[in-house]
């Protein structure tokens, strides 16, 4: 068998291969210790593990866990497939590891197991069930109705830690009971069901704690997690404090006049918050639970009842009437005044706490009988189950003041302590035997006479103990003591005050025995022993206790009893009636060990306090358990693991031997010059006796590592170089063939395209004439295509662009449309684009092209040229003009000359245009104002010249006759005027002569002629003579301008 490490980076290594590390981190198996028999070998490399928070270790296929106190990254659903399913050796020690190897020895052997797992208080032991449990609940089979069972079974453990469980000196969350749990398994493997028996109820803490100690957790968790609603019910108060079982108290016993008569109860725990503990988160908990397991909301409710009514019971108080009791408190169950008389204070408060006491354990038994029908295995088709049990039981415990409980309990570590070495010495002896290993008989401690002091028939310490209950007369505590000195004070291991030498009284008490336990001399304080193995309840009590309406209590007080004349069994008596059925389950079963120890009382992370765990580490006698399991070989391992593991030592081992696996064994051991004394070679083991023969051979192999490593990394990167270059070249040739091939495929594909667009083309062509048929399509949609690229490359630039690509035939109605959408597109896109001011210009070129286009000589030498808004600036116009203007906004100005009626003498004259008229200005004073509206016309000759008449009605008496004016810029200032007066249609462009009214009906004549230079004069005959340049001549002087 090989043992693996399980490293922090989740690498796993082999055991043997840590054992180089074990000056460091100590050996995971106490048989390995060189010095076994030290006790001081044994913590120091219990506490090198402790320090590398490695908290489990092997005493051969016992496990020893420490508690941490901290939370480990080793519980992961990672961490439980790591340690499924594979041997108990070949993984680090760990309770999966022994969880795991049970449940495969379950399947495969089919035989029952058992896991006994022990330690005191605060040790860790109710924890590694709760993991045992959760690696069975994650790693088994499944189904819907497995997994019911598996959160019953995952659940019960919040309950019962509620009911059962309590805070104490030594562990907030300490059993105060012993459990065992059967997991039932299917032939598949999957649990199906359960069964728990529970032991010695510690019924004392109901009604006294020690100080700093609390009550069960279930009061606390209801008072602080119940509902407001469910208080009201229950009749509670959210405070720990009202309640006399639950914090220290002292009460007085008052007599009719009120003088003070007696101090009964001692202080109490006083406990009520804890700062690890919090009782309303845990109260959802324990309610979640409930229902997962089963049951009913009325059960529930019933069941709370109880517990109310205990806390309620701890309140009744007592005075004395007469030397009779009698209850004082009015809030309390008055019918208890009559159950309690005639009883004196005393007998009163006591029969008071019996009765919490009876109700409490009653209710206990019955929460575990109801849990356990919630997990029953109800498949009558299947019968035959296997069993895996769980045995949560206090270890040995040694207080200062050992009391009943912890004779009981030790009673109970004695027996299993015997059970432990008759099944250990009995494994061992068989696997010698089924090895062919001569077995030599091993010397260690039989505890059975210490078993036998306290169980024999009629001699032993309960029969004493159940004699002197019985007895009548005066029994007490003492006359136990004195009885016990007659009967067994001859007995090696039993020592009282009395019997003792002068030494050992001085640390014993009048009223103590001791005995010599297998892990160590405890002394018991005998007072309490005779009530508590009593365990008494008066008829009346019962009675009542019968006629209650709880559906629970009728369950918990039978009837029966009242008729059943015969006296009850004495706690110790029941006691050892049911851990002889225990050890009967435990004969029938393979059992595994885990052993819990507390490093320290403060339960701190780090701190690895030796005393205490020397004082653990006897009490659970694991020395004695290390020397039986060393009494013959240390190591074992199958042939073909040990083989496998150290055949690089030998020569002719390595590589691989191809005989016998025993032959290959005798020569590797031969080899490395193993002694005679030093091992044995069994069937199919080899045994090796001693430790360092072990260390040695693995030191060997550390050395060895280093060559094998060097030649493996030269050989592997030889190999690894070679592949690499080996798949490189072929996946290059493959990819190489597979692009040839694309290549050629592709080129095969284009010239059989091309090879069809040819001939496509050319029937096309043919066909060209003809309707659109399948043989000239694609010549048609090609010439389109082409026409239309060549038009997508030759668009019009601008709208002046007239150019056009000329198409086929076939488009040429469709180019006609593109060319108007393109035209219409620019235009559009042009118009888009101008702005306010262009767009005026443009308007009033339009207007002068349709007056004077190819009708005025000089019109296409003022089309270039912009139109202004005026050709005065404000300071060349007099401000009397404007002030005589007034409101009228001027839109145009322009200077000009003006030719008189008579002579056509010219004088310089401004012609103002505004918004109803134009006005003739001379200098600072309106000569003449023309309405638009009296416009008749405006008359221009057809040449070059500047003179222009503008016609004013004749019979207008205001107007002295038509006005002749010239200006430089006459296309721009007619336009204007026409603009202005809207009469665009009213210039009137003449050739050779224009006539104009003088006045009072007389006619004027302007002559127009073309000549070389510009000349306005009068001519001979009355007629006023204007030359204009010809056009030739305008174009020319244009061109020098």
């Amino acid at each position: 068998m090989i043992i693996h490490v399980v490293a922090s980076d989740g690498v796993r290594a082999m055991m043997e291969s840590a054992l180089t590390a074990r000056d460091r981190v100590g050996v995971q198996d106490f048989v390995l210790l060189e010095n076994y028999t030290s006790e001081a070998a044994f913590i120091e490399n219990l506490r090198k593990r402790f320090k590398e928070n490695l908290i489990y270790t092997y005493i051969g296929s016992v496990l020893v866990s420490v508690n941490p106190y901290k939370d480990l990254e080793i519980y992961t659903k990672n961490h439980m497939e790591r340690y499924r399913g594979v041997n108990f050796y070949e993984v680090s020690p760990h309770i999966y590891a022994v969880a795991d190897n049970s449940y495969r020895s379950l399947r495969t052997e089919r035989k029952d197991q058992c896991i006994l797992i022990s330690g005191e208080s605060g040790a860790g032991k109710t924890e590694a069930s709760k993991k045992i449990l959760q690696y069975y609940a994650v790693t088994c089979p499944a189904s819907d109705q497995v997994q019911t069972v598996k959160d019953r079974l995952l659940q019960s453990n919040p309950v019962l830690e509620a009911f059962g469980n309590a805070k104490t000196l030594r562990n907030d969350n300490s059993s105060r009971f012993g459990k065992y749990m059967d997991i039932q398994f299917d032939f598949k493997g999957a649990p199906v069901g359960g069964h728990i028996i529970n032991y010695l109820l510690e019924k004392s803490r109901v009604v006294h704690q020690n100080h700093g100690e609390r009550n069960f957790h279930i009061f606390y968790q209801l008072i602080e997690g119940g509902e407001e609603d469910l208080l009201r019910r229950l009749g509670l108060e959210r405070n720990p404090q009202q309640y006399q079982y639950l914090v220290k108290v002292r009460i007085w016993l008052f007599t009719r006049d009120t003088k003070l008569a007696k101090l009964f109860w001692e202080p109490l725990g006083n406990c009520p918050k804890v700062s690890s503990i919090n009782d309303r988160s845990d109260w959802k908990v324990v309610r979640k639970a409930l229902t997962v397991i089963g049951f009913n909301e009325d059960d529930v409710e019933e069941l709370l009842n109880i517990i109310a009514s205990v806390l309620h019971l701890g309140n009744v108080q007592y005075g004395g009437e007469e030397g009779n009791a009698c209850i004082t408190s009015d809030t309390q169950i008055k019918y208890l005044a009559r159950l309690m008389s005639p009883l004196n204070l005393e007998q009163a408060s006591s029969a008071r706490d019996a009765l919490s006491k009876a109700v409490y354990g009653r209710t206990f038994t019955w929460l575990v009988n109801k849990i356990n029908a919630s997990l029953a295995y109800t498949d009558d088709s299947f019968k035959n189950y296997s069993v895996i049990g769980l045995l949560d039981i206090y270890g040995f415990e040694v207080f200062q003041n050992n009391s009943f409980e912890q004779f009981c309990i030790n009673y109970c570590n004695e027996k299993l302590q015997q059970l432990f070495i008759e099944l250990t010495l009995k494994s061992e002896q068989e696997e010698y035997e089924a090895e062919g290993i001569t077995w030599e008989p091993v010397q260690y401690f039989n505890n059975k006479i210490i078993c036998d002091l306290v169980e024999e028939k009629f001699k032993g310490i309960i029969s004493i103990l159940d004699e002197e209950c019985l007895r009548p007369g005066d029994a007490s505590d003492l006359t136990f003591l004195e009885k016990l000195e007659d009967t067994v004070g001859g007995h090696a291991h039993f020592v009282t005050h009395k019997l003792a030498d002068a030494k050992t009284r001085k640390v014993m008490g009048r009223d103590e025995f001791r005995l010599l336990h297998y892990a160590g001399e405890v002394n018991y304080n005998v007072n309490g022993f005779l009530d508590k193995n009593n365990d008494l309840l008066f008829r009346n009590l019962k009675e009542v206790m019968c006629m209650s309406e709880n559906k629970i209590l009728t369950q918990c007080f039978d009837r029966e009893e009242l008729s059943d004349k015969k006296r009850p069994e004495t706690a110790a008596t029941q006691f050892k009636a049911s851990l002889a059925k225990l050890m009967e389950i435990l004969m029938s079963k393979e059992p595994s060990y885990v052993r819990c120890i507390k490093p320290n009382d403060s339960k701190q992370a780090v701190r690895f306090d030796e005393v205490l765990i020397r004082h653990q580490v006897k009490y659970l006698g694991l020395m004695e358990n290390l020397r039986v399991r060393r009494a013959g070989f240390a190591y074992r391992r199958r042939y073909e693991v040990f083989l496998q593991r150290y055949k690089s030592l030998c020569p002719d081992t390595w590589p691989n031997w191809q005989g016998k696996l025993a032959d290959g064994v005798a020569t590797l051991v031969k080899h490395l010059g193993y002694k005679p004394e030093e091992y044995k070679l069994g069937r199919s083991k080899i045994f090796i006796r001693f430790p360092k023969t072990l260390f040695a051979t693995e030191d060997a192999l550390e050395t060895r590592k280093h060559s094998l490593a060097t030649k493996l990394q030269a050989g592997w990167k030889g190999y690894s170089q070679k592949s690499k270059y080996q798949k490189l070249r072929t996946s290059a040739i493959t990819i190489q063939a597979w692009w040839r091939g694309i290549l050629a495929r592709r080129r095969a594909q284009q010239r059989r395209q091309a090879a069809a667009t040819i001939r496509r083309f050319i029937k096309g062509f043919i066909y060209r004439h003809k309707e659109r048929c399948p043989e000239n399509e694609y010549f048609l949609d090609y010439v389109r295509y082409s026409f239309l690229m060549k038009l997508r490359k030759n668009l019009p630039k601008n709208v002046l662009d007239k150019s056009w690509p000329t198409p086929p035939a076939a488009l040429t109605e469709a180019s006609e449309h593109l060319r108007k959408l393109c035209m219409q597109n620019m235009v559009w896109s042009y118009c888009k684009k101008i702005s306010p001011e262009w767009k005026l210009q443009m308007e009033q070129k339009m207007t002068a092209s349709e007056i004077f286009k190819d009708k005025k000589d000089n019109y296409p030498q003022s089309v270039p040229k912009l139109f202004v808004s005026t050709r005065l600036n404000g300071e060349d116009i007099n401000p009397k003009v404007l002030q005589a203007l007034g409101s009228e906004k001027m839109k145009y100005a322009v200077p000009v000359t003006k030719y008189d009626r008579k002579g056509y003498k010219p004088r310089s004259r401004q012609l103002l245009l505004t918004s109803n008229s134009a006005v003739i200005v001379e200098e600072g004073k309106l000569k003449q104002r023309i309405d638009y509206g009296a416009l008749k016309g405006i008359s221009v000759s057809s040449l070059s010249d500047g003179l222009f008449v503008l016609h004013v009605p004749s019979d207008d008496n205001k107007q002295k006759g038509d006005v002749v004016l010239q200006s430089d810029h006459v296309i721009e200032t007619l336009t204007k005027i026409a603009i202005c007066s809207d009469k665009v249609n009213s210039i009137n462009i003449n050739q050779g002569s224009i006539k104009f009214t003088v006045g009072q009906g007389k006619e004027g004549i302007i002559d127009f002629t073309p000549g070389s230079e510009l000349l306005v004069a009068k001519a001979k005959n009355g007629h006023l003579s204007v030359v204009s340049l010809q056009s030739s001549s305008v174009i020319l002087l244009c061109k020098c301008l």
